[in-house]
This record gives structure tokens, sequence and C-alpha cells, in this order.
């Protein structure tokens, strides 16, 4: 029996990774779990098919077809390579050139790829059915539930055009923020053609080392954007995995950018979810235990609010306590919460079934930007928090005025952001000044006036 069960919790530890949490130090992405991701390297076409005006089709490699579809693709293109710049389960990336001169990636949908994930799907449900018949405490059903709601969504390239187009109006101000311009003529569901972008990977700090790529600066764009997302547009790009997002040198102005790649997945949280998660993240940099409680429960975890924090955290309840903007990360406290996840697995699998749908997917993108910020070694800075804490003010600053009837309740919500953000302000030059040498200079000196007197 405890074998058993030791096989059946190491199954269920890794379906619970993929939802997002922190666990293991090891990032999975959900659909890792399917068939089609185990297979990730083994099933890339011999060929790209002319979906352009036709269905995709599979055409086997050296036929006249062939070659008649390798003609008709040199209409369109001056050059397209035939081997891949990159290839997944879901798609392969080829580098073609237009006829102007503009370089494009084009993303190719394997054949039988939708086929083949409604299997997976039915697979995945069957075992985990049988994995809740053996220990009811182990409840993963919403996996099988959000694989049918986002599958769909992942296989339609042009929706992932429209997201890309989307995030970049929405974000249009971080001029730091590269999105690839999508070529709507040349893309179909199963095709999407886009301008190319190269760069290294976010979590390559050899290749930021030799192109003079501050590490510091990029984790604190990173959590600009993706704060901006989350807490005031809800509209959320869920798969920040290092391959979706790049980081370059601009070439004319020498500043440091950040490519944005893959929008087929993303989560668009309600306004009452998302005014609810704002204000749970100001109670938790605020050390509000109080307001942790309520916004948790109204979040969905019930007398779980405990763990529910230290899971969106990846935090233990000691430094919730103490508050988590003011407190940094140690190895010491990462051991701590790993061990704690392996032992409250069954508690953790009941709070994700209570948690609204909407939660698994920022669950996921937590753990994926927190995993980016441990291999840049920046997730002891305190930045992330401050961009955190100025999005949810702005966010529930702006609802509060939409909602004033009177016109001095509306100066009043704008004079509160003011000072507020002025106090964050503040408090950001005071963290600078405590890390510079100027800050340990000032501390010598007080020190020094202290023992004079």
């Amino acid at each position: 029996m405890a074998g058993r069960l030791l096989k059946v919790s190491s199954a269920a530890a890794a379906l619970l990774a993929s939802s997002g949490l922190y666990l293991y130090g090891k990032h999975l992405d959900p659909s890792d779990v399917s068939v089609v991701r185990f297979g990730r390297a083994a099933a890339t076409t011999a060929v790209i098919s002319y979906d352009y005006l036709t269905s995709l089709r599979n055409v086997q490699y050296g036929t006249e077809e062939y070659w008649a579809l390798k003609s008709k693709i040199r209409q369109l293109f001056a050059s397209f390579e035939d081997t891949p710049q990159g290839a997944a389960s879901l798609a392969q990336v080829h580098k073609a050139l237009l006829h102007d001169g503009r370089t494009v990636a084009v993303k190719v949908q394997h054949p039988k790829v939708q086929t083949q994930s409604s299997r997976d799907i039915v697979v995945i449900e069957v075992l985990l059915k049988a994995v809740k018949w053996l220990f009811p405490d182990f409840s993963f059903m919403w996996l099988v539930e959000e694989a049918k709601k986002n599958m769909p969504l992942e296989l339609d390239f042009l929706n992932e055009g429209r997201n890309a187009e989307k995030v970049a109006e929405l974000l249009k101000d971080f001029k730091f923020l590269k999105v690839p311009k999508i070529h709507w003529d040349l893309s179909t569901k199963r095709i999407l053609t886009m301008d190319f972008m190269e760069g290294g990977q976010v979590n390559d700090r050899e290749y930021m080392r030799r192109h003079s790529i501050d590490v510091n600066e990029i984790s604190r764009n990173l959590g600009k954007m993706y704060s901006e997302m989350i807490f005031v547009h809800g509209f959320v790009h869920c798969d920040p995995h290092p391959g979706n997002v790049l980081v370059r040198k601009c070439p004319k102005s020498k500043r440091s950018e950040i490519v944005l790649l893959d929008h087929g997945l993303y989560q668009v949280l309600n306004q009452a979810f998302r005014l609810d998660y704002c204000r749970l993240w100001r109670a938790l940099m605020k050390a509000d235990m109080k307001g942790v409680e309520r916004y948790s429960r109204r979040l969905g975890a019930g007398d779980m609010f405990p763990l529910f924090a230290c899971v969106l955290t990846a935090r233990s309840w000691a430094s919730l306590n103490a508050g988590i903007s003011r407190t940094a990360v140690t190895s010491l406290e990462d051991t701590e919460i790993r061990a704690n996840a392996a032992r409250y697995l069954p508690q953790i699998s009941e709070l994700l079934n209570k948690v609204p749908r909407q939660m698994l997917l920022l669950l996921k993108t937590n753990d994926l930007l927190r995993g980016i910020e441990t291999v840049l070694q920046t997730r002891a800075n305190a930045s992330s928090f401050l961009n955190m804490s100025r999005c949810c003010v702005r966010a529930l600053s702006r609802h509060g005025r939409s909602k004033a009837r009177y016109r001095p309740r509306w100066l009043q919500i704008f004079l509160s952001e003011v000072l507020t953000l002025w106090q964050i302000n503040l408090y950001e030059v005071f963290l600078w000044m405590k890390a510079s040498m100027l800050g340990s200079w000032l501390r010598n000196l007080v020190s020094w006036l202290q023992f004079a007197q």
C-alpha cells in the first residue's frame, strides 16, 4: 500500500507542478502531461503545407506533389528555410524572406495535431479518473476542464495573431516591449506569419553578459509588463517560459528590449476577480493579514486562506506576516516551501479545486516568472513588489473614479492615488540609497556620530 501511495503521489505531484506551483524547482507546462508533449521531438513535418489556399495536408517528401507545393511557396517567398528555427509539439517555425526584402517567421501547425489533441485530452481524463478512484483526496479534474477550454484556442493561430495585436496595443507605452507584427495576408488558422525577431532567451545570463544587457533591468521590466497585464488590463499572456521571452539590444537606440512571443494562451480576468486579486496583493505587501484573509476567502480559498497565500506568493507564512516586500527570499525559505508543498499535497489539491478557474493559469504564470527571477538571481529584489504595488493602486483608483458620483469624491480618490504612488517612489529611492555606496557612507557617518557622542 505504501509503495502504491508513493507512486500515485509522485504522479499527482507532477500534475500539480504543471498547474504553476513552485514545488521542486522544475517548471512544467500543463500540456506537458499530454501525449502530444511527450512526443515533442519525434513528430515534425517534412514539408510546409500550402495552407494559404488549401487545407493543411501531410505530403510525402520528394513526391511530385511535394515539389508542386514547394514551387507555390516560392511564389509567396523569395526564400524559405526548410530547416525550422524551432519545433515544438503543436507547431514549428521557419525563417523566410518576402519579395520586398522583409524577414519573417512562419509558424506552421503540424498535421493531425487537432485530431491528436482531442485524443490526448481523453487519455488524461481517463488517467485522472483512475487516480481519483484510487485516492479520492487527489482530485485533478480541473486539468481536463482547462485543457478542453484552452486547446482549441492554442490551435487557432488567427486567435494568436489577434492576441498579439491586442497586447501590443495595451502595452504600447512600454517602449522596451516588442511584439512581432502579424502579416494577415499570409496567415490562416494553422499558419501564422509574423516579423522575424532575434534575441537570447530571458534566462540566458551569459548572452546578457556578452551583449551588455542589465539583468536587473530585464527582471524589472518583465515585472512591469506582467503587473500591467494582470492588475490593470486583466489580459494576461500565460506562457512566459524562456523560449517565449527573448532579450536583445536595439541596434539603433542600444537599449535593452524584451521580445514577447507565442500569444496563443491568454487569460481574460473578469473585473470582480481582477479587483479582488489587486486587493489581495495589496494586503500581502502591507502585511495586512485581515485583508489577506478577507480577499483570499472572496477568491474561493475559504478556511485554507493561509495555504492559498503561501502558494500564491511562494513565500512562507512567517514571511507573509513580516511583509513580503520587506523580507528577502532565502535558500532556507525555498527549501522549507518545497518540503511543505510535498507534505500538504492533498490540501493543495483541494485548494486548487476550490479557487476560480481563472486562478489556475495565473498560478502557472507566477511560477514561470519566479523561475526566471531565480535563474537571473533577482528574486530577492523588491522592485517587482513595488511595480505590483503601483499597478494595484492604479487599477483600484481607476475603478473607484469610474464609480464616483460626485466630483469631490473623484478628486479625493485621484489625490489618494497620487500620494500613494509618491510614497512608493520615495520608498524605492530609500531602498536604492540603502543598497548603494551612499547609503553605506551615511550609515557609517551616523554610527561615527553616535560613537562621538
